[in-house]
């Protein structure tokens, strides 16, 4: 693969991946969507079908890693570092990319995030804090467990990937990515709680800078205190699987 097929196809990929995450988000958290507040179970599938369709889209160009973590792990198992920056640079610009689209996609939803809206006419209406449309928030603000949350999320995604390879033609029959969309569909099930499951540093860093620069009505605080452990922790997570799987198989 050249690095500009890598680029090229890390971008489109994280960009659908994070137009399906960041949309589901949408559709669930603000007022005039028809989707509002169907739940965690919507959340968490509209993820996994957003890793389905940028994987898939990806996989001919760049194999779809969609995540520095997933990069990082394979990186630190085979030893080859070459094309880790192109691969995390693709998903970076992909992940802002997919973010503006979101925005662009329930654009009218966004503008109407303000106290009293025309739309009601009710002025006990409050803003809706917009930041979880585009990055994580913890629901217990602590710091250490938020941490190692996302450790543990990320390695129970990427160990998991690492071995998939083992299994002979997995690959090759085009079912790989829908398990890896499955597993992903389980983290947020069984893991998201804490934390709401970043589990890829650029997932969550590159649609926090969009959220911080778009022009939001009242979209509240782009909490960048916070934004250090969604990436730190799938980094470590990832080099972690890396470690354990280059280890024991």
């Amino acid at each position: 693969m050249s690095n500009g097929d890598i680029f090229v196809g890390e971008v489109i990929g994280t960009a659908i991946l994070i137009l399906f995450g960041a949309g589901v988000c949408a559709a669930v958290t603000l007022r005039y969507s028809k989707a509002r507040a169907s739940g965690w179970v919507v959340i968490s599938f509209g993820w996994g079908f957003g890793v389905l369709a940028g994987a898939y889209t990806a996989a001919p160009l760049s194999g779809g890693h969609l995540n520095p973590a997933v990069t990082l792990g394979i990186a630190v198992d085979t030893g080859e570092w070459g094309k880790v920056w192109v691969y995390v640079l693709g998903q970076f610009v992909g992940a802002m990319l997919g973010a503006v689209l979101c925005y662009l996609a329930y654009f009218a939803q966004f503008q109407a995030n303000v106290r009293g809206t025309a739309t009601t006419g009710d002025s006990a209406d409050e803003p809706v804090p917009t930041l979880g449309v585009f990055s994580t928030v913890p629901e217990i603000r602590n710091p250490a467990a938020n941490l190692v949350t996302e450790i543990i999320a990320t390695a129970a995604l990427v160990l998991p990937i690492l071995a998939f390879g083992l299994t002979e033609g997995l690959g090759e029959s085009g079912t790989l990515v829908l398990i890896v969309s499955l597993l992903v569909v389980g983290i947020g099930l069984s893991l998201g709680g804490p934390t709401g499951y970043a589990i890829n540093p650029t997932r969550d860093l590159g649609p926090r800078i969009v959220h911080t620069l778009l022009p939001i009505p009242n979209k509240g605080t782009s909490d960048w205190g916070y934004a250090w452990i969604p990436v730190a922790g799938p980094l470590i997570g990832g080099a972690l699987a890396g470690l354990v799987y280059n280890a024991a198989f």
